[in-house]
């Protein structure tokens, strides 16, 4: 059994450290985090170092390859590329839960992360560092590119089309053949019945944009006053379209 390595000891690490153990395919010998001290232990295992002592690591531990397990998309970049400069080649893994469901012929690329109750149906691709979360779906001849995600008990269609580093919050319903381009997020509990494009915030019942966002922008919390700021403008949509 290969030994590898979790980057990021956070809830989202716990949940890929479940992924990993019950696929069985893996050992698991610790977590690298810059953010947490050396010795910091979560679900029985330790922080080993940052991503500067991954040489080392690997030599003391025999590590064969690892998985990042960064929840924003873009942070997840930004460790892939820290990791890859440190150790060129560096072999970053997939995890499957075993009570995830991937179709015949789906392709997958490296890096992503399949949690339980996810389906993945047949002809879809998914490229390199993706999330497919808990009890999300993704239709037939879906596209997920690199560094996108669904949040847990995500609804897509077939045809999905899914551009980089976008987002596809807590229980967003798509219909089929839709194309969403690259840094989009959509928000939580919409449904989304249009095309969209890059670098926007997205939500309602039919989704609409909401405004803007930059590359990077986080997105998995939002602030109080903003999310209400937010809220007003999608009231406002949401007003004119029914004039």
């Amino acid at each position: 059994m290969q030994n590898v390595i979790i980057f990021g000891a956070s809830g989202h690490g716990s949940v890929v450290l479940d992924c990993l153990e019950k696929e069985g395919k893996y050992n698991v010998v610790g977590f690298v985090d810059s953010y947490k001290s050396k010795g910091y232990r979560i679900n029985g295992y330790q922080v080993l170092g940052s991503e500067i002592d991954l040489p080392y690591l690997i030599n003391r531990f025999n590590v064969s390859g690892g998985i990042v397990a960064i929840g924003d998309n873009w942070t997840r970049k930004l460790i892939v590329d820290k990791i890859s400069k440190v150790v060129p080649n560096f072999n970053f893994i997939n995890t499957i839960h075993p009570k995830a469901i991937l179709g015949k012929d789906v392709l997958l690329g490296c890096g992503n992360v399949f949690m339980p109750g996810a389906i993945v149906n047949a002809n879809s691709i998914i490229h390199d560092f993706c999330i497919i979360n808990t009890n999300s779906s993704l239709g037939h001849d879906g596209i997920m590119d690199s560094y996108s995600s669904l949040a847990p008990s995500v609804c897509a269609g077939g045809g999905l089309k899914l551009g980089r580093f976008s987002a596809i919050s807590l229980g967003v319903n798509i219909i089929n053949g839709i194309e969403i381009g690259e840094h989009a997020v959509i928000g939580a509990g919409s449904l989304v019945v249009d095309h969209f494009g890059d670098k926007i915030v997205v939500y309602g019942s039919p989704a609409r944009i909401i405004r803007n966002r930059t590359i990077g922008e986080p997105y998995l919390s939002t602030p109080k006053k903003q999310y209400f700021t937010e809220l007003k403008s999608l009231d406002k949509v949401q007003s004119n379209l029914s004039i």
